[in-house]
This record gives structure tokens, C-alpha cells and sequence, in this order.
């Protein structure tokens, strides 16, 4: 391990008395930055968590300005897109049709969004082109930078520092981030705050309950070790949620296999088959088409709630 990154043992933040499990050890399979890291269960709760981990202030390491989330949620600032008539008749019908629940929202009105981390700012951009009024908060100042080159107000820091925002809002959504946060019970708490009495909140996160998780165990493309602090099943979930004001109402199983074949890829790579595994550990960020191909057995799977990732709606508490 480096010496710049420091290490903290934690607690299970539901409060249960100290009495974990192994689960696994892993590394960091993204960047092949240096460290291996343990995942404990709480045997009273059941929520897993990475044990020891990097302390908030140097976590920073395991996110390079290369991150994937950083890359691919830039925006292109190009001139209007011209799309044909056929295209435009047929895109209501294909999203009817493949309903992947990736950033599903629940049916409300335009009104005052947050989404916490916003990364370079793609989703606040599409939501304030129809109608939204949104604000943003991201680690990376580079990141955050992009997005507010687009004209939108973000904090450039942690949850855990971001000010009181000048109105409450009515959605908050965080793709992918509630597994990053040091805190998450105390980050929930804050966006309860700074939520409306009613407001909703849509977050996306792992599935530690799924298959997937069980079969692949460290080489699970969706443990990214150690960014990823918490490792969700939809019960631990929904008791996290519960502890920082929020009602789960909804589970979403997302319908993508990007992550089952990314796993696979680092399996074979490690069996010397390096060509092969390094095209399916790329899937996720060049599917394409292929995820319209693979719907069918991507929808079976979430039927049973066996994907790899999950997007959830709750509401905050009265």
C-alpha cells in the first residue's frame, strides 16, 4: 500500500455491536492501483461493508482523472442533431420496448432536482432541457468543473461538506454513489433535510444479493474495490434508507448484462485467455446495440431480482 493512503477501521453504521465475517478480499481491478481490501458482513444486520478503508481524505488516489464516470458523462457541445422521421417515429416505440431501469425516475412534475454526484454533468443536463431547475455535487473538482462550464451550480467537494441549498427540492437522484459515501446513513439524512416534505428520492446501486455477486465473489466487475465502501442487498438497503429518513418504495432490477460479462472478462484474463477478457471487460463502455440483443435474458434475470444493479425509489418520511 502507498503511503500517501491511510486506512480507518469502521464500524457498521446501523450501530450493531461489532461482530462481522469474512465475505472476501479483493483488489482494485479498474486501475490496477496497488492494495487489497476485505469485505465483512454484520451478522446482526446483515450489511456488508469494505473493512478497513481508505479514510475520506485520501480516497482521492482510487479516483483518476480518468475515472469512467468522469469520461462518460461529459457533454459534446455540438450544433443541433438532425434525426429523420423514421427515427423519431420509432423512439417512443423502442423505449417502451427496452425499459433497462438505469436511471428510472418516478412520474413527477418539473421542479427542483439535485443529483449527488453529478460527475461532468450529462443527466443534470438532459433533465434541465425538460423543464428541471438543477444543482449538482461532485468529488472531482475537474469533473465538477465540466459540469459547471454547462451553467449549472455544483459543489465541488464531498456531501459531507456541500452548504444548505437555498430551496429544498423536490427529486434528488445519485446514480452509482451511495455505495462510494463514507457516511451514507448521515448523507441520507442531509438530502432529508434539504428534501421537501414528500419529495422523492431515485438512487441506483449494486446488488450484493444477486447471483452475480455470488458467482464471481472478487472478480466482480461491480465490486470496484476500494471506491465502493458498501455492498447492498435490497434488505441492508432498505434498512440504510430507513435509518436517514426515507421509505423504500420501489426496487427497479436493471435490465443490462454489462456487468456479468465485464466479471467474466476478468476470470478469463486471469486464466491467460488476456485477448478475449479484455473485450468483454471494455462491454460495458462499448455495448452499444448488443444491450438491445441481450434484453430478452437481461429482463428474465431482473424478474428474479438477479442483475447486477438496482434503481430504487423512496420517499422521505413524514
Amino acid at each position: 500500500m502507498i503511503d500517501s493512503v491511510h486506512l480507518e477501521d469502521v464500524s457498521c453504521p446501523l450501530g450493531c455491536p461489532k461482530n462481522d465475517e469474512f465475505v472476501l478480499s479483493g483488489r482494485d481491478l479498474l486501475h490496477d492501483l496497488p492494495g487489497t481490501f476485505t469485505i465483512v458482513k454484520c451478522r446482526t444486520c446483515g450489511l456488508m461493508r469494505t473493512n478497513p478503508r481508505p479514510t475520506q481524505e485520501t480516497i482521492g488516489f482510487y479516483y483518476p482523472d480518468d475515472y469512467g464516470p468522469y469520461l462518460g458523462t461529459r457533454v459534446q457541445q455540438t450544433g443541433p442533431k438532425q434525426t429523420s422521421g423514421i427515427k423519431k417515429l420509432l423512439k417512443p416505440v423502442v423505449k417502451r420496448l427496452f425499459n433497462f431501469n438505469t436511471e428510472a425516475l418516478p412520474p413527477l412534475s418539473p421542479g427542483r432536482l439535485l443529483e449527488v454526484g453529478c460527475a461532468s454533468g450529462a443527466f443534470l443536463h438532459r433533465m434541465a432541457g425538460q423543464g428541471w431547475q438543477v444543482e449538482g455535487i461532485e468529488f472531482s473538482d475537474k469533473a465538477a468543473l465540466a459540469a459547471t462550464r454547462l451553467g449549472y451550480y455544483v459543489h465541488a467537494g464531498p456531501l459531507e461538506t456541500a452548504p444548505e441549498p437555498r430551496q429544498p427540492f423536490d427529486l434528488i437522484v445519485g446514480w452509482m454513489v451511495l455505495e462510494h459515501l463514507h457516511d451514507p446513513i448521515g448523507g441520507l439524512q442531509k438530502l432529508c433535510e434539504w428534501a421537501k416534505p414528500g419529495a422523492c428520492l431515485a438512487l441506483s446501486v449494486p446488488n450484493a444479493g444477486s447471483l452475480e455477486f455470488r458467482l464471481f465473489k472478487e472478480k466482480l466487475y461491480a465490486l470496484h474495490l476500494p471506491n465502493h465502501l458498501y455492498h447492498f442487498t435490497p434488505e441492508t438497503l432498505r434498512q440504510v434508507l430507513e435509518a436517514g429518513g426515507w421509505a423504500l418504495e420501489n426496487i427497479h432490477h436493471q435490465r443490462l448484462l454489462s456487468n456479468l460479462l465485464a466479471s467474466t472478462g476478468y476470470v478469463l484474463r486471469d486464466r491467460g485467455y488476456t485477448r478475449l477478457g479484455q473485450k468483454l471487460i471494455d462491454f460495458p463502455k462499448r455495448a452499444g446495440k448488443w444491450h438491445f440483443a441481450l434484453y430478452p435474458l437481461a429482463w428474465l434475470l431482473s424478474a428474479f431480482g438477479q442483475t447486477g444493479r438496482m434503481t430504487i425509489w423512496a420517499r422521505k418520511q413524514a
